[in-house]
């Protein structure tokens, strides 16, 4: 039968244990000097080796060979019962499932038992902090005064939520993440016994997938494995595997981004919305890559510093944006805004979320006008010029595409054409009012139509019911701000 890599490595002494250098040597220390505490409470991240080393503590206080160890033999009964689960004295709970109070009292009424086999009874509950605040308290008296013959093991990744009354009963090891050099020391030895070569640069990407826990990092190190068996494990294949961005796209993205090359950026943002690529979840890779590029000193901290900002700024004022590939854009659009400041400011988003009337236009002069469009221009050739006219738009300004989508002419006053957008599209709006857009697309459209045009944008229908059908992501800056909708 086929046993998961890490229940097959799991850790059968301290020796093996990846990190927790302190923790191992102290508790080491404790058991070959008979002196073990009743009570520990082990906090830290998941798959760090917390219930790893609470079972090598019962081994430690069990061991038929070599007695009350620090090394014990993995060879008599008692050891071996442990290794399996199947060691009558180690009591493991989940308290996740075993919450209530009823279920302390159960301990509580079997813990006066004297062991089976072994010399301590081990009670090893995880994820402790889920317990009740009934249950807590029954247990406390307990763990205040058990009995000589037993050690209780409390496990947890979120220690404050344990009552503090606990804590002070237990003696507590706070367990951290692993190092990359240890965590690669470890997947190297597993690599090594499973007759398999690792090349570095995946190790590393192990690493950076992991968070930092072992168990993780053996349960990605073996879907690597399986998935090139028989095959050369290489870094595109775990990269495949671990459906991230490949290396080599995020380089070329970087590339282009530091050469502020607007056409090369969007079309790479549009090769990967053909190819399924999540757009959100690649700008995060990318923003680990350029965290690691700052690690080695091959970026700059400062210029490191500012795309990850704007690239998280990004994606959470428009985290609830549901076309990915919009968010891309402005995504792009405030990266290369780094440096001559955001086109996006606050004061902007909030205006946002007021609510303006249909076909409202922005108040303009009152100025007559200078010149009026040619009488053989008509609002019909403009609507069939249309295409023509977002096509060299783009080629001047490749964002304007992102903008213009929804984008379509509604009128034409004297010598005001009037663009509609439909309520949905507020954003998309806002930003073709801005210099930044507008200029350009006034000069595509008086180079192509009339010298005399003018552009004005507005709303198509009703905007959307705040109650009802109202843009999430209104609310969120309504929430985020303090602020309300202007009806």
């Amino acid at each position: 039968m086929h046993i998961t890599l890490y229940r097959k490595y799991r850790p059968k002494d301290f020796e093996e244990i990846a990190g927790q250098k302190e923790i191992v040597k102290t508790l080491k220390a404790s058991l070959r000097n008979g002196k073990t505490s009743h009570a520990y409470l082990f906090t830290g991240p998941r798959g760090v080796g917390k219930t790893t080393i609470a079972r090598l503590i019962a081994k430690g206080v069990n061991c038929l060979k070599n007695g009350v160890t620090d090394e014990p033999c993995n060879e008599c009964e008692n050891c071996l019962s442990i290794n399996d689960g199947s060691f009558m004295d180690m009591i493991e709970i989940d308290a996740a499932s075993n919450r209530g109070i009823d279920e302390i009292r159960q301990l509580k009424e079997k813990i006066n038992y004297q062991p089976v086999k072994g010399r301590k009874k081990i009670y090893i509950i995880d994820e402790v902090h889920m317990l009740t605040k009934e249950a807590f308290n029954a247990l406390l008296k307990t763990l205040e005064e058990p009995p000589e013959h037993v050690i209780f093991i409390l496990a947890t990744t979120e220690a404050d939520k344990i009552l503090p009354t606990i804590i002070s009963r237990c003696q507590r090891y706070d367990f951290k993440a692993l190092s990359p050099n240890e965590m690669k020391e470890k997947l190297k030895s597993i690599a090594t016994s499973e007759e398999v070569e690792v090349p570095e640069e995946v190790l590393d990407l192990i690493y950076e997938n992991s968070g930092g826990s072992m168990r993780d990092a053996t349960s990605i190190l073996e879907r690597i494995m399986i998935t090139c068996l028989g095959e050369e494990i290489s870094l595109e294949k775990a990269e495949q595997v671990l459906g991230i961005t490949s290396l080599k796209k995020m380089q070329e993205f970087l590339e282009k981004l530091l050469d502020k090359d607007y056409t090369s950026l969007i079309k790479i943002l549009d090769n990967f919305w053909k190819e399924s690529v999540e757009i959100e979840l690649f700008f995060k890779d990318l923003a680990k890559y350029c965290k690691n590029l700052m690690g080695k000193g091959e970026l700059e901290p400062e210029q490191g510093l500012e795309i990850i900002g704007a690239i998280y700024d990004s994606l959470n004022k428009f985290k609830y944006e549901e076309d990915k590939r919009l968010v891309g854009y402005v995504a792009i659009n405030n990266l290369l805004s780094i440096g001559r400041g955001p086109v996006i400011t606050q004061e902007k988003i909030v205006e946002r979320i007021i609510e303006k009337p249909v076909l409202s236009i922005k108040s303009e002069d009152e100025t007559p006008e200078k010149e009026e469009i040619g009488k053989d221009i008509t609002f019909e050739y403009i609507l069939s010029q249309w295409k023509n006219i977002v096509e060299e738009a783009k080629k001047e300004k490749i964002t304007l595409a992102a903008f213009l989508i929804s984008a379509k002419p509604y009128n034409l006053e004297k010598n005001n054409l009037i663009i509609g957008f439909d309520g949905e599209n507020s954003f998309a709006k806002e930003q073709m009012e801005s210099p930044v857009y507008n200029d350009v697309l006034t000069n595509v459209v008086r180079k192509l139509i009339s010298s005399s045009l003018k552009i004005k944008y507005v709303f198509l229908g009703k905007r959307k019911e705040k109650n009802k059908n109202e843009s999430k992501l209104a609310d969120q800056i309504v929430k985020f701000f303090g602020g309300e909708i202007i009806e």
